[in-house]
């Protein structure tokens, strides 16, 4: 069991899941070699979501992984949400090809990875591959096997072979667009000790941050040292905001309406799974292995549509054991603009009846920018509002 977080030094508040922080990156004398190598390999070539998972085993986010999964841990994370060795672990993180592609591929072969613009990224090193059951895999991981689901439907459309070994990136490229915002584990670990914090609370965001958000991440602010505010800009849904239009609003709120000393913004390059509960307990872990001890589960944390009960993201956290999974999750109700007390509020807190509350939610924010109109001060600050019409209207 990982030891409480009062008991060890500011910066070091929380180990990494598993004990140790994973750094597949080649040192740049180990790099040349490798790239020369990988000339003579097969070339695997990547999507976007594949892209990001290679860059977050590679620096440490997906720790304890190494690599793409097996058939072992694979099965066990589908049937008990833990690795075959036991550690929690709630998704597969798996590399699919199609058969015939699998078909020339030998295990004990390195295979060069590369973008989908063919530069090679980093080296497979192919231990295993197997065929599996999308159908089971849907049902396990996004409880459906709708089509509609957005997990779901890029799990039916991809390869019916998963490729599993360990990875090297063979260098860490600047991010293409928020390069001052990339910070990867170990550095998360090391601003945290600078700024002496003992206790860190992680958000997880794919949408940019309404008054909602801002509330319940000012109540967290109350009991920790510091706010780690990780939005999500790998692989998203084409409706979701766009990445560098999510980062403008972060942006301006930070400098307008919270402390900035005690703020810290950086991307996470992984996809959006869009699996509910099971993706809160992953985004939970990625953030231990950024060194947050807190996290952050609000309403339908990582979901879509209405495949998840509203708290089912909270109530998953309740079927690990205590001090298993080693991050604290923070769990808020729905919050909303009470009109009795003119202020953010949850049940808790309101004495205002249903009719009398003002729903917040990306979703509606989305819905009134393809209207044409400008979310209200209920919803979000003006300033963020300014910039979410502006960027509808650009994109017509």
């Amino acid at each position: 069991m990982s030891q409480s977080p009062s008991t060890l030094p500011a910066g070091d508040a929380i180990p990494p899941h598993g004990g140790t922080l994973i750094n597949r990156i080649a040192p740049p004398e180990q790099a040349q070699e490798l790239r020369s190598k990988a000339e003579h390999c097969p070339i695997l070539y990547l999507d976007e979501r594949a892209q990001s998972d290679l860059e977050m085993i590679a620096i440490g986010g997906f720790s304890p992984l190494t690599g793409f999964m097996g058939r072992e841990d694979y099965q066990a994370v589908l049937e008990t949400m833990h690795l075959a060795n036991g550690l929690a672990w709630s998704l597969p993180v798996t590399l699919p090809v199609s058969s015939e592609v699998a078909a020339g591929l030998k295990e004990g072969q390195m295979i060069a990875l590369a973008s989908s613009a063919g530069k090679i990224l980093g080296l497979l090193e192919l231990t295993e591959k197997f065929t599996y059951d999308k159908t089971y895999e849907a049902r396990q991981v996004y409880r459906t096997t709708d089509e509609q689901h957005p997990g779901v439907k890029v799990l039916y459309e991809q390869g019916s072979v998963y490729l599993a070994g360990p990875v090297t990136l063979l260098q860490r490229d600047p991010h293409p667009l928020f390069p001052a915002y990339q910070i990867d584990p170990a550095q998360s670990r090391h601003l945290f000790r600078e700024r002496g914090w003992r206790t860190i609370v992680g958000f997880q965001t794919r949408n940019p941050i309404h008054r909602a958000h801002e509330y319940i991440q000012k109540c967290a602010l109350e009991i920790v040292d510091g706010l780690f505010l990780h939005p999500l800009v790998g692989a998203t849904k084409s409706d979701d905001i766009p990445a560098d239009v999510r980062m403008r609003c972060y942006e301006v709120l930070i400098e307008k309406y919270y402390p900035k000393e005690r703020v810290i913004l950086a991307i996470n390059p992984a996809s959006m799974r869009y699996a509910g509960p099971r993706e809160a307990i992953f985004h939970a872990l990625i953030r231990k292995n950024y060194g947050c001890t807190h996290f952050i589960v609000g309403r339908d944390h990582a979901g879509v549509g209405n495949y998840y009960g509203t708290y089912d993201a909270q109530h998953i956290f309740d079927e690990f054991q205590p001090g298993e999974l080693g991050i604290i999750p923070l769990k808020f109700e729905h919050a909303f603009y009470c009109t009795v007390t003119g202020t953010m509020a949850t049940a808790k807190t309101s004495p205002s009846q249903p009719h009398q509350r003002i729903h917040l939610s990306g979703t509606k924010v989305r819905e009134m920018l393809q209207r044409g109109e400008v979310p209200p001060p209920e919803f979000s600050r003006p300033e963020v509002a300014r910039l979410l019409a502006e960027a509808m209207r650009e994109r017509g």
